[in-house]
């Protein structure tokens, strides 16, 4: 059925909720990538066969007879306890579901409405049954990230029962575009891809330009390690950002756009090219939409696997099917960006905000976080905190919120030491700056980027030299090569940190890191070079002792880095059976046997073998 007005959209949400109002039962399967890896599609399909072997219940959507439906999700949220399923309508939210689970949980609950305990998340030993019973969610204020885990995936009905399109259908009959911009202004939505650009400001920017061909493109070029918010909502929810490009499109007078999706992210791309050819089909993309004269298409341009590829130019470039390299400014891409025409640039989370903000007005969505920066932020919480996963609270939420309460603390009950924010273009957060809220402005403040939205989180067990060498290693790899700061410099910079975790470091190392990174800093081409130092620079400020230790003692105290280990052997603890000395392949264990033996240090090649074969826990490595 086309979607041809505005009545078509309001009796198509109407049908569909009636439809799945039918449902008797429907199970919810996390099909984000976190949990597919963990076997959810064979849940899936599990569920399926059990379901359809019921008597007098199909496995179809939008019947008109109750019945079970079997549905994909996008992410739930708690990756780390996936695969994870949700019973509707009891909402019973089930963590580590495995296949051998599928027909107690049918039996039990499909059938009978009765819970499956064991599969509880588990808060202090107490059971769970609830998504709102759960810590790591029940802290949370999801806004984009409101559908995921809640709607199928692959459904554009399903996207349109819960209210998707409405916001694009009140911005073509109830706004101007120069209204829609306004709104947008006045929210005061700030780019959630890192730089915390006005997004109104730039749209108008767009808007203004003499030329008339314009493109909006979208930027799902999430490159950051421990990055998945971008990527969860293209998963998740795609339709809502592609409801974000319609609504910047009719604002800004373009009928063309693109969204660039990292080639890496093959189940994002394959939901998109379902979610647009489901769009073009009810109507709501190409020509005409909604019966008005407003048209737009839309393409999809898989990335070409670089980090630099998420500079605004470099993407543009990419797209364009040159080599991905920024360009100097001026112009900006807001002036000659996609094929040297005007370009609303703006990345998935930003996206995904605006048909609430025009849904709901700017007053609303200002209601939420701080002044200068309003709404929520989506960050996918990593490392060694408990609960790790992707969550979304309003701008400003401080780090110990995030990372205690959401979070759950850290693991093993070990000394919190930093987080990284922002990526291989961010910085360091260290203990004293846990209660420093999470705003663009504030983190800036602390010599920071909010960057994308990663939350890496460390403890006392991590090595912080190792952490910078790792980011500038990444750095150095992915940059582009364009300008002699960035290629040359992030080398230098990593040939230095190599050489101390190597022990080979010298006092006068630390002053030509600082003396590179003002060089880069200063002196690169594009934003992603500029930021490459942080992680090194920010290090080095908190942490100036273990960059010192590595140097003058050479010595990690973690044992993270496998050229300054020291491995000792008790001699309280060794029984002298000689298992160490027999699997050393470098002959630096020495003693007789049922006497404890010892390491010749000279000898030593810092395997580790020792200590591994050791079935008395004698060997330690000395901090």
């Amino acid at each position: 059925m086309s979607i041809t007005s505005m009545e078509d959209l309001k009796n198509k949400q109407a049908e569909v909720k009636k439809n799945l109002d039918g449902y008797t039962c429907r199970v919810l399967v996390c099909s984000g990538t976190g949990c597919i890896a963990s076997g959810a599609q064979k849940i899936y399909e599990e569920m399926s066969r059990l379901c359809e072997g019921i008597e007098g219940v199909a496995v179809e959507m939008q019947k008109d007879v109750p019945h079970v439906g079997i549905v994909k999700t996008g992410c739930q949220g708690l990756c780390e306890l996936g695969p994870l399923m949700r019973i509707e309508p009891y909402d019973y939210q089930y963590v580590h579901v495995q296949v051998d689970d599928c027909r107690e949980i049918v039996e039990k609950t499909v059938i009978c409405g009765l819970p499956v305990d064991r599969l509880f998340y588990r808060h202090n030993d107490e059971a769970c049954p609830h998504p709102s019973d759960i810590p790591f969610l029940n802290q949370q204020t999801r806004i984009v990230l409101e559908n995921c885990g809640k709607i199928d995936a692959e459904s554009i009905d399903e996207y349109i029962s819960v209210g998707g399109f409405s916001a694009m259908a009140k911005a073509f009959f109830e706004m101007t575009p120069q209204g829609v911009i306004d709104e947008i202004t006045k929210s005061g939505l700030r780019g959630r891809g890192g730089a915390g650009f006005p997004a109104g400001k730039k749209w108008s920017q767009v808007a203004r330009q003499p030329e008339k061909v314009r493109y909006v493109v979208c930027n799902g070029d999430e490159g950051d390690p421990g990055a998945f918010m971008d990527r969860s909502i293209m998963e998740g929810d795609p339709h809502k950002m592609i409801e974000g490009m319609l609504i910047a499109a009719y604002a800004v007078g373009a009928q063309e756009g693109y969204i660039y999706v990292r080639a890496e992210y093959p189940l994002a791309i394959s939901r998109l090219r379902l979610a647009i050819s489901q769009a073009e089909d009810r109507g709501l993309l190409g020509e005409h939409i909604l019966g008005t004269d407003f048209s737009f298409h839309l393409h999809i341009n898989r990335g070409a696997g670089a980090f630099v590829c998420g500079e605004g130019s470099a993407l543009t470039a990419s797209i364009e099917g040159k080599r991905g390299m920024p360009r100097v400014k001026p112009p900006r891409t807001v002036e000659q960006g996609l094929f040297a025409k005007p370009t609303v640039l703006n990345n998935v989370e930003t996206f995904a905000n605006v048909p609430m903000i025009i849904e709901k007005g700017a007053k609303w969505y200002r209601s939420i976080g701080p002044e200068n920066s309003p709404g929520t932020k989506a960050f996918a919480l990593t490392g060694s905190v408990k609960n790790t996963g992707l969550i979304e609270v309003p701008m400003g939420t401080s780090l110990r919120e995030v990372i205690y309460d959401i979070g759950g603390g850290l693991k093993s009950g070990a000394a919190f030491k930093g987080v990284q924010i922002g990526g291989p273009s961010g910085g360091c957060l260290v203990e004293d700056q846990l209660d420093a809220p999470l705003d663009f402005d504030s983190v800036k403040k602390l010599d920071a980027i909010m960057g994308s939205g990663g939350l890496v989180v460390m403890d006392e067990n991590t090595c912080m030299v190792e952490v910078a060498r790792f980011f500038m290693s990444f750095t150095q790899r992915e940059s582009c090569g364009k300008c002699v700061p960035c290629r040359e410099g992030t080398k230098r910079m990593l040939e230095i940190l190599e050489r101390i975790v190597a022990g080979k470091g010298e006092l006068s190392d630390l002053d030509e890191l600082e003396e590179l990174a003002d060089m880069i800093e200063n002196t690169a081409l594009c934003g992603l070079g500029k930021s490459a130092p942080k992680p090194v620079i920010s290090t080095m400020n908190a942490f100036e002792e273990e960059y010192l230790e590595h140097i003058n003692e050479k010595r990690c105290r973690t044992g993270v880095c496998s050229n300054l280990r020291k491995f000792q052997i008790d001699p309280e603890i060794c029984k002298g059976c000689s298992k160490c000395a027999r699997n050393c392949p470098a002959g630096a264990i020495e003693g007789v046997l049922k006497s404890p033996y010892h390491i010749n240090q000279e000898k030593c090649i810092k395997c580790g073998a020792c200590m591994e074969q050791c079935p008395f826990k004698a060997i330690h490595i000395e901090k």
